[in-house]
Order: C-alpha cells, then sequence, then structure tokens
C-alpha cells in the first residue's frame, strides 16, 4: 500500500515558515524599534516613543506567544494595531492585543470581506483543514472568540499619519490575497511592510485563486500593486514571512514578478481571443526562462485557469451542453462500468496508463470507476499508484498540489 509519507521533497519552504514560530524564544530585531514575532503569519511591533504600532495579530495562539515576545523588547502600551488583509493570520489574534485605548486600523472592504468569510465559516474552515491542517495540526486555533471590529477605516487614498518619531502611510494594495490588503511604509526607514501581497513566498507565482476556496484575485490588480510598491524603492520589504533587503536586489525581483505575472495575462487574453480552450492553455503557457518563477504557492497553470475565469465567467464551452446543467458524470459512472465488464477492466486499463507514466489519464478513467465502485480494491489501488505517480512527476514543490495529493491518499487508507 502507497504510504503518504513516502510522498516526494518534503522540504517546502512555505510548510517550514507556518511552522517557524513554534518554540520561539525572543523576538527578532528586523530594523531599529522593528520586531518580528513569527508564526501561521508574521506580526511586527514598531516601537515609538508615544506607543507601539502592531502590524498584523497573527493567528489566535500565535498572538499569545507573541504578545510575551514583545513584552520583552518594549514596556510601551500598543497605540495602533494595523492590518494588512482580513484573513485569520492577520486577525484571529486582535481580542489578544485590542484595549479600550488602541485603534485597530483596516481598509474600508474590511469589514465586508469578514462578513462574508463568516457567512462561509464553514466551508472555509474545511478548505483549511484540508490542506493548513495537515501542516499546523491546529486550525481551530487560528480563528478568534470574540470579533473585534476595527476603529478606523482607511480609505483607497491610503493614510499617512505620524507616532511618536515615526512616519508611517498605509497603501491600499487591492492585488494582495483579499481587496482589502495594504501595505505599511515607513518613509525614513524605507521599510515596506506587505503582509501577504506577494503571497508566503517572494519571487513565487501569486495564487490568484486557492484551491482551499477563496475569493479569486486580479491579475491585472496584482500587477498594479507591485508597481505601486516598487515605486517606494524600499531598501527593505517585511513579508508575512521574509525578510528582503536591498534596493537594487528589491527593484529587479519585484520587476520580474510584475513582468512575468503580465506576462501570463497577455498569453492568456490572446489565447482568448484566438479560441484556444482553456485546458490547452493551461498546458501550453509557460513563462520564458528570464522571467520565470518559483511555483511552491501559485502555479502558472492555475493562475492562467484564474485569469480567464476572471474575464470570461464559470462557463467553459469546452464542458460541452452538460456544463450547463446540474447533473454530472458520475451519475452514469455505474453504467459505464457495466459497460466495461465492470471495475476491475477499468482499474487495468488506468493501470496501463500509470505503466506508460500517464496519471491523469489515469485519473480520469478511476474517476468513473471510484463512483460506481468506490471500495472496490482494484480501484483503490489503482488510484493510489496514479496519486504516488503525479507526485513523482511534479517533484512535490507546491505546497497546494501536494497536500491535496497527501490527503487523497489517506483518505484511501481509512
Amino acid at each position: 500500500m502507497a504510504d503518504p509519507d513516502t510522498l516526494s521533497d518534503k522540504g517546502l519552504r512555505t510548510a517550514q515558515m507556518i511552522r517557524s514560530g513554534e518554540g520561539q524564544a525572543a523576538a527578532i530585531e528586523r530594523g531599529p524599534g522593528i520586531w518580528e514575532s513569527r508564526g501561521v503569519g508574521n506580526s511586527y511591533l514598531v516601537v515609538t516613543p508615544d506607543g507601539d504600532v502592531i502590524i498584523n495579530a497573527g493567528t489566535l495562539s500565535d498572538a499569545r506567544r507573541s504578545k510575551e515576545l514583545f513584552a520583552a523588547v518594549s514596556s510601551n502600551p500598543v497605540a495602533k494595531i494595523i492590518l494588512t488583509q482580513s484573513h485569520a493570520n492577520q486577525y484571529g489574534g486582535l481580542e489578544i492585543f485590542k484595549t479600550p485605548d488602541n485603534t485597530v486600523m483596516t481598509h474600508r472592504f474590511y469589514p465586508a470581506e469578514r462578513s462574508y468569510n463568516e457567512m462561509l465559516s464553514a466551508h472555509y474552515r474545511r478548505g483549511s483543514r484540508r490542506f493548513f491542517g495537515t501542516i499546523t495540526g491546529r486550525t481551530d486555533e487560528m480563528v478568534p472568540t470574540r470579533e473585534v471590529a476595527p476603529d478606523v477605516l482607511i480609505g483607497d487614498e491610503g493614510h499617512p499619519f505620524t507616532l511618536g518619531n515615526r512616519r508611517f502611510e498605509i497603501i491600499w494594495t487591492p492585488g494582495g490575497e483579499t481587496r482589502s490588503a495594504v501595505v505599511v511604509w515607513l518613509p525614513d526607514d524605507r521599510v515596506a511592510i506587505v503582509g501577504n501581497l506577494f503571497g508566503p513566498l517572494f519571487g513565487n507565482h501569486p495564487n490568484l485563486n486557492t484551491v482551499r476556496g477563496d475569493k479569486p484575485r486580479s491579475a491585472a490588480e496584482f500587477v498594479a500593486s507591485v508597481q505601486k510598491l516598487r515605486a517606494l524603492k524600499p531598501v527593505q520589504i517585511l513579508t508575512g514571512h521574509e525578510d528582503i533587503r536591498g534596493e537594487e536586489h528589491i527593484q529587479q525581483e519585484t520587476t520580474r514578478i510584475i513582468d512575468s505575472v503580465q506576462w501570463v495575462h497577455d498569453q492568456v487574453v490572446a489565447g482568448m481571443n484566438e479560441g484556444t480552450d482553456l485546458r490547452t492553455l493551461m498546458r501550453e503557457i509557460q513563462t520564458p526562462d528570464d522571467l520565470r518563477l518559483t511555483e511552491e504557492y501559485g502555479k502558472v497553470a492555475w493562475n492562467v485557469r484564474a485569469i480567464w475565469h476572471e474575464y470570461t465567467g464559470w462557463f467553459d464551452p469546452s464542458s460541452g451542453t452538460t456544463g450547463l446543467y446540474g447533473v454530472p458524470a458520475s451519475t452514469v459512472a455505474c453504467d459505464l462500468v457495466e459497460l466495461a465488464g465492470g471495475a476491475a477492466p477499468l482499474a487495468r486499463r488506468a493501470q496501463e496508463y500509470v505503466q506508460q507514466g500517464k496519471p491523469l489519464e489515469a485519473l480520469h478513467i478511476l474517476e468513473v470507476a471510484s463512483a460506481a465502485a468506490p471500495q472496490d480494491e482494484t480501484v483503490r489501488a489503482a488510484k493510489r499508484d496514479a496519486l504516488m505517480l503525479l507526485d513523482q512527476q511534479t517533484g512535490g514543490k507546491n505546497l497546494w498540489e501536494r497536500m491535496w495529493i497527501s490527503t487523497e491518499l489517506k483518505q484511501l487508507a481509512e
């Protein structure tokens, strides 16, 4: 029996970063008076004589640790809490830091995003458990026990302010992981605290539409947001997980990110206008070597699909007439299995595809067989082999892909 623990590359940086706060004993100084507490999403403390500013509260469990780490480096009260977007690894720990005397600041879209997240909380948590629960084992500790509403809503034009001897600018970047995304710019330090504008990894393709389930991001808005950041000419970028330094390096890398995502966008648009079907574009669009980004979190093929659906909606004409209706192919799976002479012949054909190095063709057949005979051991064995081969071919280099395959294998083992 295939063992999920034998899957390929387990050294995914994203998984390591998400767990990097475990056991952290002291806050990390990232600049004069700028302190970091690591977690599912890093929190930052910016110290001023007139009170401190926290940028992102982190998850509930991470915030409990962050409060102790920050207290060890500053005895000042927390004056302001800024959230760079509306995900649980930014707002989950608000209740730990919020007092009657401090102010929570978010973009104006934040309350609406929290509202629809709450409306779909069961759906979103189910998706998060499927992926991040595998990594952290504690998704229930990510979310707050009570809602903390923002005190100040920032408009699209942004919001500059001065506290103590430090200047801050909150800048709207709607191409981030949520449309309420902002970056916090410290102009005197030339440091940008950007949250997950780039996702968890700098230099990675953005994840325009996560497979766990989220509202899609706009490729064009992502490009515009990174252009806005690049124009600041920062010497240091603090992301949700990384410390990126050097003005020249940052200029080069942000330019490459902008150009790469724009190139993919333009190729999709050209393909759509030429009448090329979606799946063909997913297979054929590959960035040139000089624009190549890593694909550990986002993937080019998935972004092709996200851009396609952003512009043309939910219907894919290549799905044919049945794509317009709520009757799936699985409703005739038993008929197809019967015509094939049972599930075993389909499992054998799937194994032949596996031997030919074609796991996806095998899985297409097995989706039919599994729908009709979900407990058939020959079908389950063939599916395990196909999934293991798929993992070997992809190299386990994408977090979402690897976690999906791992979860599928674990379900087969149950």
